[in-house]
């Protein structure tokens, strides 16, 4: 693929470049009606959204109203006391750069939208943070995602002091120590804190460009090593609350992202699962940690798309905090599944854009490319979604597309309860961009997308009505957990307990459920797999715990704890009250179980699943797909798997001995 530039592109991939750039379809519509999330009964979705309620002028109503740390439970976020902690966000850019990558750097003129921000957050020599947090305070958020670029954090250089002009006491930090500042300040205000890897270098992006990928002008392992330090820095801090891996992952010369199909280094996956594990293990175990999906692929017009997290129905990430995993994806109205958002020349296509879709199309468009993750329940890639990338323009906007798009996207946030996270939250009164929902001018003056002083915002009611959206509030309940285990291309060790265990089958390929589940499905590897196996707490929680013994079985015992259940094979099974919470492979071959005991005693009544010619599944398929195109064996809710049988020399495995639990 030609590597083409951004600024003949427009935004190809997501925000736009300008407003100019965005080139919205000149047609207009009628209003949309209300699109109901999905399960959703008509009748909710077309109740009248509630009024706008009141937002605290100050931190004080919001710092008293949660604790750190965030963690999931089934679709939702929780805080430390396990109650609902809906993010209703905003984008404060800035930090990962501005500038539009050709000409003088010094020069507005060639940063955008003549943001220049000079790798700080936007605004910084316009306004006190003082003020600028009041103002999203007055939006009703209460959390920011700060994006930042790997430049950014390597910079020793003092900030100039014009960039800090309304800010004198930052006068002599690095971008890296103004960034501190800022992230101290939300954090004392009561905002919760997403670190954003937005960029490699300080530019602006998305495009064709340098900052394409995690490791487009980088390597990954020293894309690593700067999350590490990130997660470390801020570790003290329960309001910074998670870690969001990288901005829209997207083709980089010829080279495409993809989710879990090499492990190489086009992986986004792998890539991922790998950061994700090392950011909780080595740096700081209370983040959660934020999966983008993979933002576009492929040419445009010839067969390129936006995958967004489709992929995730089949091949989802399992990480070694389980609690820890939240999706996100970006959408705007001018872009679509096969649109790049270029409105002419290299990179233009004719596909529809989201907002060209019937309130229908883009209802079932939007589940299938990412709200299913968070609205299908009782599967392995059931997780929070946050959309943490929409926006549109704002008082000088005409087009009826573009405005009926944002007013039915807003409306169908509502009626899935869904994470957000508006783009932008700052801007210039004197820019064309017109995005922002908070512009400030040269002399410090503030608009507000909720001013009415004769040029009223048309946004502001589709705003309030989101700020004021009820959605699920107070303590969640614990659902059943699924978790999918991965051989693929690595070892998948999702338990904090055999890390620490080490080597437990040496020169094999290795998986564990992540601590507290168990193994409950197993699957025949196909050709040049290594097999895949679901996990559940499902029936039972922390059945087994930390210190309580496990084993590796790696041949037939005799005498068989449950006597002959698998005729003319040979037989791998756990003693009696230990349970299968792991496996090892060799490509095709399965070697071990690894079993642990149970913190009680367990049944014994026990049933054999075949499925070497066919899956062997309870109805409905509990989990999900976990294991696309090989045959696989599950046991029930009330079950555990205790072994599996194989014959041959080839070893895959035949059937399985499923337990009840009590």
């Amino acid at each position: 693929m030609v590597s083409l530039p951004a600024r003949r592109l427009g935004h190809l991939f997501g925000r736009p470049a300008t407003a100019a750039a965005v080139g919205l379809v000149l047609l207009a519509t009628g209003a949309y009606p209300a699109i109901a999330g999905p399960g959703v009964p008509p009748a909710r979705a077309a109740q009248a959204a509630p009024a706008a309620q009141a937002v605290p002028a100050d931190g004080t109503a919001l710092a008293a109203s949660w604790a750190g740390p965030l963690s999931t439970r089934g679709r939702y976020v929780v805080d430390a006391d396990g109650n609902r902690f809906r993010l209703r966000s905003g984008n404060w850019h800035g930090a990962s750069g501005t500038y539009n990558g050709s000409g003088d750097i010094n020069d507005p003129a060639n940063h955008h939208a003549g943001e220049k921000a000079d790798q700080m957050p936007l605004g910084l020599d316009r306004a006190p943070l003082s003020r600028i947090l009041g103002g999203f305070h007055e939006l009703g958020l209460n959390s920011i995602r700060l994006p930042f670029s790997n430049e950014m954090i390597k910079d020793t250089r003092p900030v100039s002091d014009a960039s800090v002009a309304a800010n004198p006491r930052l006068r002599g930090k690095t971008p890296l120590q103004v960034y501190d500042a800022v992230v101290q300040e939300l954090t004392d205000q009561g905002f919760a804190v997403i670190l954003n890897n937005h960029t490699s270098s300080s530019k602006w992006c998305c495009g064709l460009d340098e900052n394409a990928m995690w490791n487009s002008n980088q390597t990954t392992a020293a894309w690593e090593a700067d999350w590490i330090a990130m997660a470390k820095r801020y570790k003290g801090n329960s309001r910074v609350v998670g870690a969001d891996l990288y901005n829209e992952v997207r083709p980089h010369n010829i080279n495409f992202p993809n989710w879990g199909e090499n492990g190489g280094g086009q992986d986004w996956f792998s890539a991922a699962q790998r950061a994700g594990d090392r950011i909780l293990t080595e740096a700081n175990p209370d983040l959660l940690i934020i999966i983008e999906g993979i933002n576009w692929r492929g040419v445009p017009g010839l067969g390129g798309h936006r995958p967004h997290l489709q992929p995730a129905r089949t091949l989802s990430h399992t990480l070694v905090v389980s609690d820890k995993l939240v999706y996100s994806a970006h959408f705007y109205g001018y872009t679509g599944s096969k649109h790049t958002g270029a409105s002419g020349g290299l990179g233009a296509t004719s596909d529809p854009r989201y907002q060209d879709l019937s309130p229908t199309e883009l209802k079932a468009t939007l589940n299938r490319e990412a709200f299913f993750v968070s609205q299908e329940n009782g599967r392995h890639y059931t997780h929070p979604l946050w959309i943490s990338e929409f926006g549109v323009g704002g008082r000088t906007e005409t087009d009826q597309k573009s405005k009926g798009w944002f007013r039915n996207f807003v409306q169908y946030l509502i009626n899935t309860d869904a994470d957000y996270a508006y783009w932008p939250l700052m801007g210039w009164t004197e820019s064309n961009n017109g995005w922002a929902a908070l512009e400030w001018d040269k002399n410090g003056n503030r608009r507000s997308i909720l001013d009415d002083n004769g040029t009223a915002d048309w946004r502001a009611e589709h705003w309030k009505r989101l700020a004021a959206s009820p959605g699920h509030t107070g303590q969640v309940t614990r659902t059943d957990t699924y978790s999918m285990l991965d051989l693929d291309h690595d070892d998948h060790i999702a338990s904090r307990r055999m890390r620490a265990a080490g080597d437990w089958d040496n020169g094999y390929r290795k998986a564990a459920c992540p601590d507290g589940q168990r193994l409950i499905g197993l699957s025949r590897a196909g050709t040049g797999g290594y097999g895949r196996g679901l996990c559940t707490d499902a029936g039972g929680r922390s059945l087994w715990q930390p210190g309580a013994p496990h084993t590796v079985v790696t041949s037939e015992p005799s005498p068989l704890p449950s006597g002959d259940w698998a005729s003319g094979q040979t037989k791998v099974q756990c003693p009696n009250t230990y349970m299968m919470i792991g496996y090892s492979t060799d490509r095709s071959w399965i070697h071990a179980a690894l079993c642990a005991k149970a913190d009680t005693a367990k049944g014994t009544t026990s049933r054999t699943l075949w499925f070497d010619s066919d899956d062997n599944r309870p109805s409905g398929n509990p989990g999900g797909e976990f294991a696309n195109g090989n045959h696989k064996a599950q046991c029930r809710a009330d079950e555990y798997l205790a072994g599996f049988a194989y014959t041959g020399l080839i070893k895959k495995p035949n059937a399985v001995l499923c337990r009840t639990l009590n």
